[in-house]
């Protein structure tokens, strides 16, 4: 009698050839910050050797946008003259900051890679702050040069900003025409120093910069390889897959798009295809056409807003991974995308990550996400989790605590914030995610979110900056900031503002005042103005369960 096949005993098997002595993606144990961890034994030690080594990709589409196509020949040596450019004009060096502010364009990734050629730290700043925002983020970080789009140079017209800046549109196209030239200009760097620098909303009201380093980088690269190889083992194809393409829908200063999409395609040597604009399911299910596109990670609102289509009018025959990331997914959600996009049927995945792991810390294989689809998987290559109690203990199979990863892929700190890092990170590197979850049978499932944490169509919103924005009116005397479900983006914002009697103000003034200082997803939607004080406990902490909006 035949055996019943077993995917996740065969998973296993194949993983423990691939990692073990002589396999192709080979695991050891090494000192990382002082902290033994699992890693490639044989991997590159710095993002400029990874540059160095994609030009045997040759003429292959390395970016793809509307109206561009640019091969990794292209690529390395336009890379190599901005690096140029930026080392001899501008006088940027190893540890100097390249800030990027910018949509998605080629030019924010021939920077970011420039940034590398130098031993610099490319700092990508969230292309939808407001000019408050984007003058802390560059006092923050102090960059040596910033790259910017045209967009995003109108805005900092408004700020006292006393570093160069180059416009995508014009200045790096010259300066690349300018230092042409056929060598990469390679600084040598060690693996745990500093590469990018990405900001994640911070619960003290302020964006953190998660800064992570070419080990962490490399870490993610080395990850991808290993699923590439995996599938290979499933299919019995004797090479790693190649040639595919990405699409990628979410902004470049967010890991999804950077470190777990863009970077390691130097390495498999696959087309990365940037969707610029405001997302627009035709204009991507026509890409996905057009493009061939194979590869997709979408966000559940992305995914809710395409089964509004006619899927049926568009060829997505190509589509042969599909994954939802950034936020939660309900299991209504993952059936209607398994009826309606065929390839959800049998490939449909999901994480969980956070900016701090650089990439996903757990993952659902399809078959265990359809029997369980309030799973985010297991623990990836390389990577440990734990699920803690208040006083920093694991606890057992079942119990409820917080949630605690330990990998190769976890950030240096955050910049400039010793106080935020010490918390974040334990002195063995466990990272402290500050998410509720549990375990069953080394599966993980979310039980809650970072406290108060808003998830509007997966970009994180914390209340604290959006109340500490609001109190700077003059009109407000206290207000209380929560997330409220929404159909299409998961939550959206609300306030409920305490006002005087004396004060008048109304909500569409609140609502302006709002917009002039923070970026337009951390506006509120709905508003609630009232002259009742917020419902407190008895420390004098806001009842945040206790608020209607």
């Amino acid at each position: 009698m035949t055996e019943p096949f077993d995917p996740q005993a065969f998973a296993a098997a194949a993983a423990a050839r691939l990692t073990g002595p002589g396999g192709r993606c080979e695991m050891v144990v090494e000192d990382v910050l002082g902290v033994p961890l699992p890693v490639l034994r044989h991997r590159e030690t710095s993002l400029g050797a990874v540059l160095a080594a994609s030009t045997v990709h040759g003429a292959r589409d390395y970016l793809v946008t509307e109206d561009r196509r640019m091969s990794f020949t292209e690529h390395a040596a336009a890379v190599g003259a901005l690096a140029t450019a930026l080392r001899d004009r501008y006088g940027v060096e190893k540890g100097d900051r390249v800030g990027i502010l910018a949509a998605n364009t080629a030019e924010w990734v021939l920077t970011f890679w420039a940034a590398q050629c130098l031993g610099a730290i490319a700092v990508g700043y969230n292309a939808w702050w407001a000019p408050r925002e984007i003058a802390y983020g560059v006092a923050h970080t102090r960059p040596a040069v910033l790259v910017v789009d045209a967009k995003r140079a109108a805005l900092l017209a408004e700020l006292d900003i006393r570093v160069p800046v180059l416009t995508m549109e014009h200045d790096v196209p010259a300066l690349i025409d300018e230092f042409a030239c056929d060598t990469l200009p390679l600084a040598e760097v060690d693996e745990d120093d500093p590469a990018v620098v990405l900001y994640t909303s911070g619960t003290s009201g302020r964006p953190k910069g998660a800064v992570h380093s070419h080990r962490n980088l490399i870490a993610v690269i080395g990850y991808h390889v290993f699923n590439d190889a995996l599938a290979a083992e499933f299919t019995g194809a004797a090479e790693l897959p190649s040639g595919r393409s990405y699409l990628l829908t979410s902004p470049l200063f967010h890991i999804a798009s950077l470190h777990n999409l863009v970077v390691p395609r130097l390495v498999t040597g696959d087309a990365a295809v940037l969707y610029r604009g405001s997302f627009d399911a035709d204009q991507v299910l026509r890409l996905i056409a057009r493009e061939r596109v194979t590869n997709w990670g979408a966000m559940p609102t992305m995914a809710t807003r395409l089964l509004e289509r006619d899927l049926s009018s568009y060829d997505l025959s190509s589509l042969t991974s599909f994954s939802l990331n950034s936020a939660p997914s309900s299991a209504a959600l993952q059936q209607q995308l398994r009826e309606r996009l065929p390839i959800a049927r049998t490939a449909l995945v999901t994480s969980y990550g956070l900016t701090e792991c650089s990439t996903a810390a757990t993952m659902a294989s399809p078959a265990e996400l359809a029997a369980f689809p309030d799973t985010v998987g297991r623990p990836v290559l390389g990577v440990s989790v734990e699920i803690r109690d208040s006083a920093g203990n694991a606890v057992p199979d079942g119990t409820e605590g917080e949630i605690c990863v330990r990998s190769s892929y976890v950030m240096l700190g955050y910049w400039d914030d010793e106080a935020a890092t010490a918390a974040a990170v334990t002195a063995d590197r466990w990272l402290r995610t500050g998410d509720i979850g549990v375990r069953t049978d080394g599966r993980l499932r979310l039980s809650g979110r970072r406290s108060d944490l808003i998830l509007r169509g997966g970009e994180n919103v914390y209340p604290v900056e959006i109340e500490q924005c609001l109190e700077e009116h003059p009109a407000v005397r206290e207000c209380a900031v929560i997330g409220v479900p929404d159909a299409d983006l998961g939550q959206q914002v609300a306030a409920l503002v305490v006002v005087d009697d004396r004060a008048p103000v109304t909500e569409a003034e609140l609502r302006a005042f709002t917009a002039e200082r923070l970026a337009y997803y951390k506006v509120p939607a709905r508003w609630r103005l009232t002259t009742t004080d917020l419902p407190r406990n008895a420390t004098g902490k806001v009842v945040r369960t206790a608020i209607e909006v």
